[in-house]
């Protein structure tokens, strides 16, 4: 059985469609992820500023590895169209050992 604390399961959301379509892109050329899901059209709730909000955004699933999170974390703050971005990252306790190992192979620098 894989070591699978290694593997990641990162999310951030974006304003729409089309920032997060390149922000997904950015993330795959540059290696950090193996795959990102852009889910579009999700309703987000909160509170910024002392206001409360409700925006349509569109929720990033990316998948990564323990050793590749460092550079990704870097890559959406640069990157990422908010001021604060949402980076949560949850570990991958288990997974088919196949598709976990893609998403290692995927992700060597």
């Amino acid at each position: 059985m894989q070591n699978q604390a290694e593997f990641l399961l990162v999310q951030t959301s974006c304003p729409d469609n089309a920032s997060a379509v390149s922000l997904a892109q950015a993330i795959i050329n540059k290696k950090v992820a193996a795959c990102v899901n852009v889910l579009p059209e999700v309703t987000s709730i909160y509170e910024w500023k002392g206001e409360v909000k409700q925006d349509s955004e569109t929720l990033l699933l990316i998948k990564t590895t323990s050793s590749r999170y460092a550079d990704l974390h870097a890559l959406i703050c640069e990157s990422h169209p908010y001021e604060l971005p949402e980076v949560i990252a949850v570990p991958i306790n288990e997974g088919l050992p196949e598709f976990l190992s893609w998403i290692r192979d995927a992700t060597i620098k």
